[in-house]
This record gives C-alpha cells, structure tokens and sequence, in this order.
C-alpha cells in the first residue's frame, strides 16, 4: 500500500472528543436508566432485564471500542456498565424462571414446605438483584453527570419495552450416534441426572453466616470456574433431554418426564444466576481494576452480600432441587432399561490394564446408562477407570468377568472382547466400536 494511502489501525482522540461521542449515543440508553429509577418500588420482569442486557451490553461495546477499560477518566463508567449487565443477566434467568414454576411443576416434586422455602430464596434474591441494580443505575446517573454527559430525561413506557425472542437453535448432538431409540436416549438422560447430583452433591454447598469463611469456601469451591461447569454440566442435560425427548411420543404418555425436565430447568437457571453473581465478585478480585474503582462499588453492592445470596439462596437450592430428582431418575431409569447379565472371559495372551481397562470405561460412558462389572462378587462402577482397575487390579490373575447393565452397553463390550479389547491396534476394531476410535 502506497504510504500516502496508508492509515493507522488506532488513533488516540481526546477525552472531551469521547464525551461527545457518548452524549451522541447515551440518550436512549439515559432513557432507560430513569425509567427504571422510576420504578424502583415496581417488579422487575424479564422484559426489563432484557432491555437492560440489550442496551448495556451495546454501551459496554462503545465504551470498549474506545479503550475505556484502561482509561482513568472513565474506568469507572465501564465497570458500573459491565457490573449492571452482568447482574441483570442473573435477573433475566431468575425472573424467567419465576414465570414458568407451575410449567416445570416443581411443586409436584417438592413437598408444599420445601416448595414455600424455594419461592422464597427466589424471591429474595430477584429483590437483591432489582436493589443492586437500582443503587448501580445511580451510580451511573452520577458518574455520567459527573463526567458532563446531560442525560435524556424521557422515561420510557411499560408498553414500549420489548420482549425478548425466542431463540431457536439446532440440536446439540455434535459426536453422538444416531440411536433412533427414544427409550435408550431417555435411559441416558436419566443416567447422566444421576451423574449431575452425584457430582453437585460432592461439593456439598453448606450455610455459612460468617462474611470472611463464606467468601474463602467460595473461593475454594465454587470459583467462577467451578460453577460454569456445574451449570454447562446441567445444561447439557437440558439440551439433550430437548434433542432426543421434548415433544416426543413417549414425553406425551409419561408424566414423569417434563417433571424431570422442569427441575433440570430450574436448577440450570439458578445455576445461571449464580455464575453471574460470582462473577462480579470476582472480577474485582485482586485489585485488576485499582483500590478506588473496587471500593466505589463495594460502596454500591456490597461484595458480602451478593457472595451470601449466591450460596444459601442460589446454590444451597439449586442442590436441593435435583436431588428432590433422584427418586424419579431412578425410577425412569430402571423403567426404560433392561438390566442384563453378560459374562466374558479374557482371551489368554489379553491382560485387563489401562489401555483395555480405558476402552471398556470409553463402551459406558458413550451410551451413558450404567454398567457394573462384577470379579469374583466384588462390583463396581464399569463406568470409572479409577474403580475399574482397582476391581481388576484386586483379582490379577482372573480372566472371567460379569457385566451387568443395559442391552446396549453390553452389546458393545461383546464385540470389544471379541476384538481382543483393541490389544491388536484400534484400526481392528469394527464399524461399531468406531466411536471408541474417534476418540483416541
């Protein structure tokens, strides 16, 4: 390109430059924020969170566009922005929630006390959010006065408040097989409920009053990190519970499945909430931002109390909620699977160690019902390599083994053994172990 064509990707303007540029874009934005000052005393419902997720999240683009973020003047005004949208999203999910209750039936899994409590820690924490909101919104009014933008004092009618749209999205079946079998497909939902609560419970979510142990049990247990994947773990079960079951022949002729269903959906949206509470502690974690910028919004929402509304009101529920599932999970399970027996014998140069040991563990997880393998009238989880080995590793000089589970599993670990569990290269396996070897 010839030099004098030639433009710079950046160009630093100045900060009066920049505040024209935001009294340009601010005033539908301005708008909305008084209007939902002027609301303060009204419920919040998912029109408005999506109407603060929309216009936000289209701000807190400008402002970092212009490299906000790392600017003294206007450092703050990011934060307060990215704080707002992020805590409304925790909204959105709650009040989304809150209006499809009766649709999830959650009342028919819980009893009416524990029903009452969960409505409560619901209701408690949309109040915190819609507060926290409200006292961030002054805080922006504020800053942006402070900063010289006049804002737009229009308010904005109920009326005029869009709705969101529905989203419609494809399947998630990306790496499965086509079963064509709504009865295995929902034996594997149930299965992996199971697996979910098992692995919620191990966290144990607990009460604690104390602000300085609440945010270091936190810390250690249930990170940002930590919660996305407990709430990707339940998201995954939605997803594949609306691929394969949502709107099917057998959903129509079984009560029990949109109730396993709804608590699914409502531990996710709970889950969602806390990931957005969590994040807004943590994004401040560490002085990133500067002393000031973290104090002046501790000054607005108090780190405490946004960590205590995450744990006894967010977690602790959304724990309880699935497992009041287990009893129904199980019994879906043992109603759409046939347990079997299935005994195979070691071929005499074969040996069960890891690599073997990994392809039996590969055969359960990918048809996602449960398989024991018995030696010798010990059993454990066929399903957990760990168990696996330490099963087998119990008996080394044992070639007779029993499995017991699902027809489809087991049908699975016959031709694997037949194949002389891949000891003679993957590339041997047949056409139907071939998820085995995409994954290796």
């Amino acid at each position: 390109m010839p030099e004098s064509t030639a433009q710079a990707l950046e160009h630093v303007i100045e900060e009066q430059q920049f505040l024209a540029i935001l009294q340009e874009e601010c005033d539908e934005f301005c708008s909305l924020v008084g209007t939902l000052l002027a609301k303060a005393d009204s419920i919040w419902h998912k029109k408005h969170f999506f109407q603060l997720l929309s216009r936000f999240e289209t701000f807190e683009t400008l402002l970092d566009d212009h490299g906000a973020r790392h600017n003294r003047t206007f450092s703050f005004l990011r934060e307060l922005t990215a704080s707002i949208r992020g805590i409304a999203q925790a909204g959105y999910s709650l009040s989304h929630m809150s209006s499809r209750l009766s649709t999830y039936q959650v009342l028919e899994s819980l009893d009416l006390g524990h029903y009452h409590e969960f409505e409560g820690n619901v209701s408690n924490v949309r109040t915190f959010i819609q507060d926290s909101i409200l006292s961030l919104l002054g805080g922006l009014q504020q800053e942006m006065q402070a900063l010289g933008v006049e804002p737009d004092r229009r308010h904005v009618e109920d009326s005029e408040f869009e709705s969101p749209e529905v989203r419609q999205l494809l399947p998630h079946n990306l790496g499965e097989d086509e079963l064509g079998d709504e009865r295995a497909r929902l034996g594997e939902v149930a299965s992996k409920f199971l697996l979910a609560t098992e692995r919620f419970q191990g966290k144990r979510p607990r009460r604690i009053d104390d602000a300085d142990r609440r945010h270091e049990y936190l810390l250690a247990h249930f990170s940002e990190v930590q919660t996305r994947v407990f709430e990707a773990t339940v998201h995954n079960l939605q997803s594949a519970y609306d691929t394969h079951i949502k709107n099917s022949g057998l959903e129509s002729s079984d009560p029990r499945l949109p109730q396993l269903r709804g608590l699914v959906s409502s531990a996710l949206h709970m889950l969602e909430a806390a990931t957005c509470l969590t994040h807004f502690c943590e994004r401040h974690e560490g002085d990133i931002y500067g002393n000031d910028v973290e104090r002046r919004l501790n000054d607005l929402v108090n780190r405490s109390d946004v960590e205590e509304r995450t744990l006894h009101h967010l977690l602790m529920p959304a724990m309880k909620v699935m497992s009041s599932g287990n009893t129904l999970a199980k019994a879906l399970l043992s109603s759409y699977t046939t347990t079997q027996e299935l005994k195979l014998t070691l071929e005499p140069r074969i040996t069960l160690h890891a690599r073997p040991a990994a392809l039996i563990v590969g055969v359960v997880t990918h048809h996602g019902t449960p398989v024991e393998l018995e030696v010798r009238g010990a059993r454990c989880n066929a399903g957990s390599i760990l168990e696996l080995l330490v099963c087998v590793g119990s008996h080394p000089e044992e070639r007779d083994f029993t499995f017991l589970g699902d027809q489809a599993p087991l049908r699975d670990l016959a031709l694997l053994f037949q194949h002389s569990l891949g000891e003679n290269g993957l590339h041997e396996l047949p056409e139907g172990l071939s998820y085995l070897t995409n994954k290796a």
